[in-house]
């Protein structure tokens, strides 16, 4: 189990305090389709506005001129570990990430700070925000400011600001037939954290899972100007197959992955063999599971692992055959062992398929 040797004894667990936790907080994205509906102004009505919500980007680009455009994102979420600081890291991280998916660079950042001010120790609280700096410090930005409330639940995360060249910026929905699928992280956090909380989780377990939720996901910016790199995007709250369905729907081809190739975290594959998975699994797989056609041989919990909500997890790159040696040499080379390649885009209809 974690060792929260920064927690005072008489503290509760940040993850008693919160209903779900990491990217598992996610709205389901069926519910989040409605929710949103028409509301957005129509985007011609905003010429620089390079990627709005249209297709559920990682980001907003807004052009300034033809060498600069603004990334901006916000996430925030309920803890994932009890450990405050290693809740914060893992938040900050989790938040910078769509920047990087962008194929942009972080200049600053914003806190997003709801804590129970009356149920946990000052001290724990200021541990999150300490955690949180850290990884901004790591990704050479500032910590700037931010907004704090007092909430019933803890919640932590980031407003982050970055910039890119518009001529090198990476959506979601430019995926060609033909490409190849690169992750960068290993799967499986989400079931890591339910472990966790079930008590499950020994060291080297929970050493893995914060080790990939506080990797920063620096390669997105070099990725970003390999010609070969025609989509980018990170795997977090939807699971894999939501995030490769929405490569799918924006260029209106058939992704195809390959569940013998998929990198997994350590002892994930026995936890969900023996069910602990989290309830956003099941909710990811009632939202797109129409959209998703599984091979007769992948077994049940290879879905939940397909539909697990990863909290700051990899970033999936869709490049052509010839570049893929320069993408894998590239996450080598900054120290993401596990980048491997889990499938392809086809032509066909708008779906994920699982072989």
């Amino acid at each position: 189990m974690n060792d929260s040797s920064s927690v005072s004894p008489a503290a509760p667990r940040l993850t008693s305090l919160s209903h779900g936790g990491g990217c598992g907080c996610k709205i389901a994205p069926g519910v989040l389709a409605q929710l949103i509906g028409q509301s957005a102004l129509p985007k011609q009505f905003f010429p620089d506005l390079l990627v709005g919500n249209e297709t559920a980007d990682d980001a907003a680009v807004y052009r300034i001129n033809d060498e600069q455009a603004i990334v901006a994102t916000t996430d925030f979420f309920m803890p994932i570990v009890d450990d405050p600081y290693d809740f914060g890291r893992i938040a900050a991280a989790n938040a910078l990430s769509d920047i990087y998916a962008m194929g942009g660079t972080p200049l600053m950042a914003l806190a997003i700070v709801g804590m129970p001010i009356n149920v946990l120790p000052h001290a724990t609280i200021a541990k999150v925000l300490e955690g949180g700096e850290s990884i901004c410090r790591e990704a050479g930005i500032p910590l700037a400011g931010g907004h704090s409330i007092d909430s019933v639940e803890p919640i932590y995360g980031l407003v982050g600001i970055g910039i890119v060249n518009p001529k090198h910026m990476k959506r979601n929905a430019d995926a060609q037939a033909g490409d190849l699928l690169v992750l960068g992280k290993p799967l499986g956090v989400g079931i890591l954290s339910a472990a966790l909380k079930k008590n499950l989780l020994d060291g080297d377990g929970y050493r893995a899972m914060v080790e990939t939720t506080t990797q920063l996901n620096r390669p997105g910016a070099a990725l970003s100007q390999i010609d070969g790199v025609h989509a980018l995007t990170d795997v977090t709250g939807f699971g894999l197959l939501g995030h490769a369905l929405e490569l799918a729907r924006g260029a209106g081809l058939t992704a195809r992955i390959d569940s013998r190739a998929l990198p997994l975290l350590p002892t994930v594959q026995a936890f969900a063999e023996q069910g602990v998975v989290t309830g956003a699994s099941g909710r990811n797989w009632a939202a797109y599971g129409a959209q998703v056609a599984m091979g007769a041989q992948v077994p049940a919990p290879l879905q939940a692992l397909l539909t697990d909500p990863q909290t700051s997890g990899g970033l999936l790159v869709s490049c052509t055959p010839e570049s893929v040696d320069q993408v894998l040499a590239l996450f080598a080379a900054q120290g993401f062992a596990h980048a491997t390649v889990i499938g392809r885009m086809d032509s066909g209809t708008a779906q994920v398929v699982v072989d």
